[in-house]
Protein backbone atom coordinates (compact mmCIF):
# COMPACT_ATOMS: atom_id res chain seq x y z
CA UNK A 1 0.00 0.00 0.00
CA UNK A 2 0.54 3.65 -0.66
CA UNK A 3 2.40 4.01 3.27
CA UNK A 4 4.85 1.27 3.16
CA UNK A 5 6.30 2.06 -0.28
CA UNK A 6 6.46 6.01 0.93
CA UNK A 7 7.90 5.21 4.24
CA UNK A 8 12.10 5.20 3.54
CA UNK A 9 11.42 7.98 1.55
CA UNK A 10 9.38 10.53 4.03
CA UNK A 11 11.61 8.77 6.75
CA UNK A 12 14.57 10.04 5.04
CA UNK A 13 13.52 13.24 4.02
CA UNK A 14 12.03 14.41 8.08
CA UNK A 15 14.88 12.82 9.75
CA UNK A 16 17.03 15.78 10.21
CA UNK A 17 13.73 17.59 11.01
CA UNK A 18 12.77 15.05 13.78
CA UNK A 19 16.14 15.19 14.88
CA UNK A 20 16.58 19.07 15.96
CA UNK A 21 13.17 18.78 17.22
CA UNK A 22 14.28 16.77 19.97
CA UNK A 23 17.63 18.43 20.15
CA UNK A 24 15.61 21.49 21.48
CA UNK A 25 13.50 19.11 23.69
CA UNK A 26 10.30 18.96 21.60
CA UNK A 27 9.00 15.93 22.09
CA UNK A 28 7.08 13.55 20.02
CA UNK A 29 3.82 13.36 22.21
CA UNK A 30 3.79 17.41 21.18
CA UNK A 31 4.37 16.95 17.58
CA UNK A 32 1.48 14.30 17.65
CA UNK A 33 -0.91 16.88 19.39
CA UNK A 34 0.01 19.70 17.18
CA UNK A 35 -0.16 17.81 14.23
CA UNK A 36 -4.12 16.90 14.95
CA UNK A 37 -4.46 20.33 16.07
CA UNK A 38 -3.48 21.64 12.51
CA UNK A 39 -5.50 19.44 10.70
CA UNK A 40 -8.42 20.23 12.94
CA UNK A 41 -8.50 23.43 12.34
CA UNK A 42 -7.45 23.56 8.91
CA UNK A 43 -10.90 21.10 8.09
CA UNK A 44 -12.89 22.92 10.59
CA UNK A 45 -12.28 26.33 9.85
CA UNK A 46 -10.98 26.19 6.17
CA UNK A 47 -13.42 24.10 4.88
CA UNK A 48 -16.59 25.43 6.42
CA UNK A 49 -15.99 28.68 4.46
CA UNK A 50 -15.40 27.27 1.35
CA UNK A 51 -11.18 27.71 1.21
CA UNK A 52 -11.26 24.62 0.43
CA UNK A 53 -7.68 25.14 -1.63
CA UNK A 54 -6.19 26.95 1.28
CA UNK A 55 -7.60 24.70 3.94
CA UNK A 56 -5.86 21.78 2.03
CA UNK A 57 -2.80 23.76 2.02
CA UNK A 58 -3.06 24.54 5.79
CA UNK A 59 -3.67 20.61 6.42
CA UNK A 60 -1.05 19.25 4.50
CA UNK A 61 1.79 21.41 6.29
CA UNK A 62 0.67 19.87 9.49
CA UNK A 63 -0.21 16.06 8.10
CA UNK A 64 2.72 14.66 8.06
CA UNK A 65 3.48 15.37 12.02
CA UNK A 66 2.27 11.66 11.42
CA UNK A 67 5.84 10.94 10.40
CA UNK A 68 7.75 13.13 12.36
CA UNK A 69 6.52 11.83 15.84
CA UNK A 70 7.17 8.24 14.65
CA UNK A 71 10.90 8.82 13.84
CA UNK A 72 11.43 11.18 16.71
CA UNK A 73 9.63 8.23 19.07
CA UNK A 74 12.14 5.60 17.19
CA UNK A 75 15.06 8.06 17.75
CA UNK A 76 14.26 8.17 21.59
CA UNK A 77 13.52 4.55 21.97
CA UNK A 78 9.77 5.30 23.08
CA UNK A 79 7.78 3.18 20.57
CA UNK A 80 5.26 1.88 23.94
CA UNK A 81 2.03 1.36 23.63
CA UNK A 82 1.38 5.22 24.89
CA UNK A 83 2.44 6.78 21.80
CA UNK A 84 0.81 4.00 19.73
CA UNK A 85 -2.49 4.92 21.07
CA UNK A 86 -2.06 8.35 21.51
CA UNK A 87 -1.09 8.57 17.97
CA UNK A 88 -4.24 6.59 16.87
CA UNK A 89 -6.20 8.01 18.90
CA UNK A 90 -5.70 11.69 17.58
CA UNK A 91 -5.35 10.22 14.11
CA UNK A 92 -9.24 9.21 14.00
CA UNK A 93 -10.06 12.83 15.22
CA UNK A 94 -8.32 14.38 12.30
CA UNK A 95 -10.00 12.16 9.98
CA UNK A 96 -13.14 13.15 11.20
CA UNK A 97 -12.60 16.42 11.46
CA UNK A 98 -11.80 16.05 7.39
CA UNK A 99 -14.67 14.61 6.49
CA UNK A 100 -17.12 16.59 8.91
CA UNK A 101 -15.57 20.03 7.39
CA UNK A 102 -16.44 19.12 3.54
CA UNK A 103 -19.89 18.02 4.74
CA UNK A 104 -20.42 21.66 6.90
CA UNK A 105 -19.78 23.23 3.54
CA UNK A 106 -21.45 21.10 1.23
CA UNK A 107 -24.22 20.98 3.38
CA UNK A 108 -24.58 24.90 3.52
CA UNK A 109 -22.53 27.44 1.36
CA UNK A 110 -21.26 24.47 -1.61
CA UNK A 111 -25.00 23.30 -2.10
CA UNK A 112 -24.04 20.08 -3.15
CA UNK A 113 -26.17 17.60 -0.96
CA UNK A 114 -24.54 14.65 -2.51
CA UNK A 115 -20.98 15.50 -2.00
CA UNK A 116 -21.94 16.04 1.40
CA UNK A 117 -23.67 12.64 1.87
CA UNK A 118 -20.91 10.69 0.58
CA UNK A 119 -18.68 12.89 3.34
CA UNK A 120 -20.95 11.89 6.02
CA UNK A 121 -20.77 8.09 4.76
CA UNK A 122 -16.84 8.09 4.11
CA UNK A 123 -16.50 9.31 7.82
CA UNK A 124 -19.03 6.55 9.19
CA UNK A 125 -17.17 3.40 7.62
CA UNK A 126 -13.38 5.30 8.45
CA UNK A 127 -14.11 5.01 11.95
CA UNK A 128 -15.58 1.57 11.39
CA UNK A 129 -12.52 0.67 9.20
CA UNK A 130 -10.67 1.48 12.34
CA UNK A 131 -12.62 0.28 14.98
CA UNK A 132 -12.62 -3.21 13.20
CA UNK A 133 -8.71 -3.49 13.18
CA UNK A 134 -8.66 -1.92 16.78
CA UNK A 135 -11.53 -4.62 18.55
CA UNK A 136 -9.94 -7.49 16.53
CA UNK A 137 -6.37 -7.10 17.58
CA UNK A 138 -7.73 -6.44 21.59
CA UNK A 139 -9.10 -10.06 20.88
CA UNK A 140 -5.82 -11.54 19.84
CA UNK A 141 -6.77 -11.56 15.93
CA UNK A 142 -5.17 -9.90 13.33
CA UNK A 143 -6.73 -7.20 11.07
CA UNK A 144 -4.37 -5.50 9.24
CA UNK A 145 -5.84 -6.10 5.50
CA UNK A 146 -8.02 -4.22 3.47
CA UNK A 147 -7.84 -1.88 0.41
CA UNK A 148 -8.30 1.45 1.91
CA UNK A 149 -5.96 2.42 4.59
CA UNK A 150 -5.63 5.48 6.12
CA UNK A 151 -3.13 7.10 4.17
CA UNK A 152 -4.65 6.00 0.68
CA UNK A 153 -8.29 7.71 2.15
CA UNK A 154 -5.60 11.18 2.63
CA UNK A 155 -4.03 11.39 -0.08
CA UNK A 156 -7.40 10.67 -2.50
CA UNK A 157 -9.24 12.85 -0.38
CA UNK A 158 -6.59 15.89 0.24
CA UNK A 159 -5.63 16.07 -3.06
CA UNK A 160 -9.09 16.05 -5.15
CA UNK A 161 -10.17 18.65 -2.13
CA UNK A 162 -7.82 21.21 -2.86
CA UNK A 163 -8.09 20.96 -6.99
CA UNK A 164 -12.21 21.35 -6.54
CA UNK A 165 -10.58 24.69 -4.63
CA UNK A 166 -8.92 26.40 -7.67
CA UNK A 167 -11.75 25.08 -10.27
CA UNK A 168 -11.61 20.93 -10.34
CA UNK A 169 -15.75 20.10 -11.22
CA UNK A 170 -17.22 19.39 -7.96
CA UNK A 171 -18.37 15.58 -9.37
CA UNK A 172 -14.49 14.62 -9.28
CA UNK A 173 -15.17 15.52 -5.63
CA UNK A 174 -18.28 13.22 -5.56
CA UNK A 175 -17.08 10.01 -7.46
CA UNK A 176 -13.84 10.49 -5.31
CA UNK A 177 -15.86 10.30 -2.03
CA UNK A 178 -18.02 7.55 -3.53
CA UNK A 179 -15.33 5.01 -4.70
CA UNK A 180 -13.46 5.78 -1.14
CA UNK A 181 -16.76 4.91 0.68
CA UNK A 182 -17.01 1.94 -1.43
CA UNK A 183 -13.44 0.88 -0.82
CA UNK A 184 -13.81 1.50 2.95
CA UNK A 185 -16.77 -0.75 3.31
CA UNK A 186 -14.71 -3.38 0.89
CA UNK A 187 -11.87 -3.54 3.62
CA UNK A 188 -14.50 -3.53 6.53
CA UNK A 189 -16.03 -6.70 5.28
CA UNK A 190 -12.19 -7.72 4.68
CA UNK A 191 -11.32 -7.58 8.12
CA UNK A 192 -14.45 -9.57 9.14
CA UNK A 193 -13.56 -12.15 7.23
CA UNK A 194 -10.43 -12.37 8.01
CA UNK A 195 -11.22 -12.18 11.62
CA UNK A 196 -13.81 -15.10 11.03
CA UNK A 197 -11.25 -17.05 9.93
CA UNK A 198 -9.00 -17.15 12.22
CA UNK A 199 -12.24 -17.66 15.06
CA UNK A 200 -12.77 -20.51 13.01
CA UNK A 201 -9.36 -21.85 12.95
CA UNK A 202 -8.86 -21.67 16.67
CA UNK A 203 -11.89 -23.69 17.41
CA UNK A 204 -10.71 -26.03 15.42
CA UNK A 205 -7.52 -26.35 17.55
CA UNK A 206 -9.03 -26.25 20.50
Amino acid sequence: MLNRHARGFFTALFTPLARWLLKIGVSPDAITIVGTAGVVVGALVFYPLGQLFWGTVFITAFIFSDVIDGIMARMQNLGGRWGNFLDSSLDRLADGALFAGLAIWFFTGGADTPIAIAAVVCLVLGMVVSYVRAKAESLGFQANVGIAERAERLVSVLVITGLTGVGLPPVVLLATLVLLAAASLVTVVQRVLAVRVQSLEDSEQT
